[in-house]
């Protein structure tokens, strides 16, 4: 009905009814009015709804099934597919889908159940062998899926079936999961030829991914992926995995096994990204790492190792790392053998006395080394280089004060003039190296006292390359210890400075006498305290030397009234004139050499017992600086007899026919080499000094606490000592301060000490 609510007039309607091919019964409303006139038309629902025709729902099922048939069987379907889906949609609209589901399904239903045969009845399903048969078994089962898809996409978009109402796809899913796929035989022998074909393609074949993608595909839609696969194929990887890792740990070497099980990943995770699901990436890989790495880390670190570091093999260090990064315990195991490692291998080079000559060298290769491994391998890992570190704290103490003595004697052949290896950027980063080795040692005192000797033997014989230098490695050592560590050395420096401007004016002192010298005098003025000590040595001066001296000590205690200055000859060195047939020379040459050399200008030969009277050098300094004048490159004296040692009763006399190509010849000063007594003294000299810096400790303790027991002294004088003590030391220097009454014992309780004030 229709009204027109603007006007009051009728308007006149015709009903027509029309009977669709469908059997539904359809009215149409047409309205007619006045060209030209404004209509509102409303249209109402009607008050019977409509039936559908006899037989109409048996019609459509007939229909239906023909269609189903057709896309089963993929022959054409000779129904209009617009006529059916209006069908099934009236059939749905008047609440007969679930009759029609039914019927659907027991449709797909007896067609699924007719394919089962085909894999009950394969003709080679218990043949052996089955590789061939396997794979023609999965083909059929994949064509049988793929045709099963297609058909459930047919029924459901060309049929165009409301999901809602008749669930195509999921029913599809279902029937081939029930009467297929959960059939025992059918789905072992499916995933025994799926196993089959991934442990072939493990073996180096080649096999077709495609299809086991699809099936794989198949059974994660079933549903059954985890259960009817997963869980048989991750125990048959670690089965696989388990024997192959046992076998080639034995086989191979460790550079060659790291480099397989990183091919062996990489496979892995290309199968997952191939053809297996994704869930399955985690358990997998966790599998093969567990099988190939896990359980072999310590077998492998015994094994390869040390070779690896030792011939800087980074490229597999850094796999090593990376592969061990993935296990569990993986790289706190590597952790402990690469400590375990620097320990032993820095300890070969500090414990044995036969590498000494290049012990610090070699230490300091073995540092950048380790430390390239740590920053290339071990991503520069905060643990690894913290091992590092103490583990080269603990080599190196191992051997007590050498290592200390042979890096400051490093540093003085690097610092010494005539050093024409680097440049002062170059010599700057060997500084820097040689810091860090030196931050480990423990017993710094002994580093000091061989550093301040040969700093002495630099500024008293300027033999410094470079003050620049000199100051940088002050610097960094009194940024690395402290003020008072440098505060001696320091002080060596500006005896010099000040040396320099006392010898301008004594320079000028000397002018203004009635008599100058023919000999141009230079005197240091070393401060005791700050200088190594030196042993006076009483020699017989020339005349003209003594009188000189006397010159400097009468203008210098001039200006400096209550100071009392001690002549250290064996510090002295001059240049002298000779006259050879060849020409005049100058002889650069030690103050010892000097006496000897003048002696030859009042006669032409002398024993070893005469020049020793004449100048008064003690016997064994003698004979050293005989031997650098008569057997060494520069023999400017001949001795008799001939040989590379001085005896008793040799003879020598001036060598007139010497000849050099330069004018100012050095002679090789050989008493300024350090001699084996030199090196004990100065040891011994570090000992004593501790020994004092252990008694002021253990007073400046008691006197602040009065009363302490054993155990808490030693543990403040552990706190408080900067270098290495042994308890049984520190015993003997708590009994030695009771025995000087500076503290006693309680009478009731031994262990415990008083201060006595």
């Amino acid at each position: 009905m229709a009204e027109d609510t603007r006007q009051d007039k009728r308007a006149s309607f015709s009903a027509i009814t029309e009977h669709n091919t469908n059997g539904m019964a359809r009215t149409s409303a047409v309205a007619s009015s006045k060209s030209g006139a404004s209509k509102k038309l409303v249209i109402k629902n009607f008050k019977d709804r409509p039936k559908l025709a006899e037989n109409y729902t048996e019609d459509t099922w007939l229909k239906l099934r023909d269609a189903v048939g057709a896309i089963q069987n993929s022959t054409s379907i000779k129904y209009n597919l617009e006529e059916l889906y209006q069908a099934v949609e009236n059939l749905c609209s008047y609440k007969v889908s679930p009759t029609l589901y039914k019927q659907l399904r027991q449709v797909c239903e007896d067609h699924v159940q007719a394919q089962i045969k085909q894999f009950r009845e394969y003709p080679f399903f218990f043949s052996k062998p089955q590789s061939l048969d396997n794979l023609s078994f999965l083909k059929r089962m994949n064509r049988c899926w793929q045709d099963h898809c297609r058909q459930t996409v047919s029924v459901l978009f060309d049929i165009r079936t409301l999901m809602s109402c008749v669930r195509c796809r999921d029913t599809g899913l279902e029937l081939f999961r029930t009467h297929i796929v959960s059939d025992s035989a059918v789905q072992k022998r499916t995933v025994d030829g799926i196993l089959e074909q991934i442990e072939l393609e493990r073996n180096g074949e080649t096999v077709d991914r495609s299809l086991i993608r699809s099936l794989l595909g198949m059974l994660s839609d079933l549903q059954v992926y985890k259960d009817s696969f997963e869980e048989r194929f991750l125990v048959e990887t670690n089965r696989l995995y388990a024997a192959e890792g046992q076998r080639l740990t034995q086989e191979r070497d460790v550079p060659e096994y790291l480099h397989h099980v990183a091919h062996r990943l990489e496979e892995e995770n290309d199968r997952i990204m191939s053809y297996l699901d994704q869930s399955t990436q985690k358990p997998l890989i966790s599998c093969v790492e567990k099988q190939l790495l896990g359980e072999h880390i310590t077998a492998m670190l015994q094994k390869g190792l040390r070779i690896l570091l030792d011939e800087n093999r980074v490229a597999e260090l850094a796999l090593l790392y990376q592969l061990f990064s993935k296990v569990k315990g993986g790289l706190p195991t590597l952790l402990q053998f690469w400590r375990d490692y620097i320990k032993s291998f820095g300890g070969e080079i500090v414990c044995t006395p036969e590498k000494d000559k290049d012990m610090v060298q070699d230490l300091l290769d073995f540092k950048d080394k380790m430390d390239n491994v740590a920053q290339s391998c071990f991503t520069r890992s905060e643990g690894f280089i913290n091992a590092m570190k103490e583990a080269f704290e603990t080599f190196i103490n191992k051997r007590p004060n050498k290592p200390a003595e042979l890096i400051a004697k490093y540093v003085d052949s690097k610092l010494r003039a005539g050093n024409k290896e680097a440049t002062e950027e170059e010599l700057e980063r060997i500084l820097d190296k040689i810091m860090i080795i030196f931050r480990f040692i423990h017993g710094k005192d002994v580093f000091e006292a061989f550093y301040k000797k040969d700093l002495a033997k630099r500024l008293l014989v300027g033999k410094s390359a470079s003050v620049d230098a000199e100051k940088s490695m002050l610097s960094k050592l009194k940024h690395e210890c402290g003020a008072a560590f440098t505060s001696k050395l320091e002080g060596m420096f500006k005896d010099m400075e000040l040396s320099k401007d006392i010898m301008i004016q004594f320079k000028q002192y000397i002018q203004n006498q009635s008599e100058p010298s023919n000999i141009e005098l230079t005197v240091n003025i070393l401060t005791m305290g700050y200088w190594p000590s030196y042993i006076p040595m009483e020699v017989h001066l020339p005349p003209e030397m003594v009188k000189l001296q006397e010159v400097f000590k009468l203008f210098y205690l001039g200006k400096h009234s209550g100071r009392k200055l001690q002549w250290q000859p064996t510090l002295g060195h001059a240049v002298l004139k000779a006259e050879f047939k060849e020409g005049k020379k100058e002889l650069q040459v030690s103050l010892f050499q000097t006496l000897v050399l003048l002696m030859f200008n009042e006669g032409e030969e002398f024993s070893m017992e005469e020049i020793r009277a004449a100048t008064g050098i003690e016997e064994e300094e003698l004979r050293r600086t005989l031997q650098s004048l008569a057997c060494g490159k520069a023999r400017v004296l001949n001795k008799n007899p001939r040989g590379k040692d001085v005896e008793d009763g040799d003879r020598f006399n001036f060598n007139n026919d010497f000849k050099h190509k330069l004018f100012r010849i050095k002679i090789n000063q050989i008493q300024m080499k350090e001699t084996v007594e030199e090196q004990v003294s100065t040891t011994e000299r570090v000992f004593q000094d501790r020994q004092y810096q252990i008694d002021a400790a253990v007073v400046r303790i008691m006197k602040m606490r009065k009363t302490l027991s054993h155990n808490l002294l030693v543990s403040e004088l552990y706190n408080q000592l900067k270098f290495p003590v042994k308890p049984g030391d520190l015993k003997k220097r708590i009994e030695s301060l009771i025995d000087r009454d500076y503290m006693e014992r309680d009478k009731e309780t031994p262990n415990q000490y008083h201060y006595v004030a």
